[in-house]
């Protein structure tokens, strides 16, 4: 008798939270994060690379963030970079080193970042089905090919159908507090 990792699965719907975690950590809210500019890349020496492998961020106020970049010839890609990024960010250059002050969020660019927080989230949970989608189709397969009785198959289902929901579930939570936290003034 055979039967689907249910492991493998649980591991892959891991992965769509821990993804949809580090999105969620990349829109900023009130205060400044190093990991806010993380999704950036820059184009330095013929690839793209993220800003962190050319820079140090730091966060040395509240609302501001200093990026000091290693290599002086690299400091207008990576201005550029950041002001180009849909954050709504503008550095201000001071040799190798780039501020870049957090104006406060209004409310439309607040309603905006929770549009897009939403976006992450649907993402994630249309991740999430995917994995069941494999699930259900490879017990469909075994269940035809006689790998599977159907009381077995169906047990299993449940159980896929279950770990789907409360990944789901802890997406939609993860979103309602980043939510709250982008609309808190």
């Amino acid at each position: 008798m055979a039967s689907i990792d249910l492991n493998e699965l649980k591991r892959r719907m891991e992965g769509a939270i821990t993804s949809f975690k580090g999105d969620l950590a990349g829109l900023r809210t009130g205060r400044a994060s190093a990991s806010l500019l993380d999704p950036i890349t820059v184009d330095a020496y013929g690839s793209q690379m993220s800003i962190s492998q050319v820079a140090n961020i730091s966060v040395p106020e509240a609302r501001m963030l200093s990026v000091s970049v290693w290599d002086k010839s690299m400091v207008g890609a990576v201005e550029r970079a950041i002001r180009d990024s849909n954050l709504g960010l503008s550095p201000v250059s001071d040799g190798t080193t780039l501020r870049i002050s957090l104006p406060e969020l209004n409310e439309q660019r607040r309603k905006e970042l929770v549009k897009v927080a939403h976006q992450y989230g649907e993402s994630a949970r249309v991740a999430a089905r995917h994995v069941r989608r494999d699930g259900m189709d490879a017990l469909k397969k075994m269940e035809k090919d006689g790998d599977l009785g159907q009381d077995e198959s169906r047990q299993t289902a449940d159980k896929v159908q279950k770990m789907t929901d409360e990944t789901i579930a802890e997406i939609d939570k993860m979103l309602a507090v980043k939510e709250a936290e982008i609309m808190q003034v």
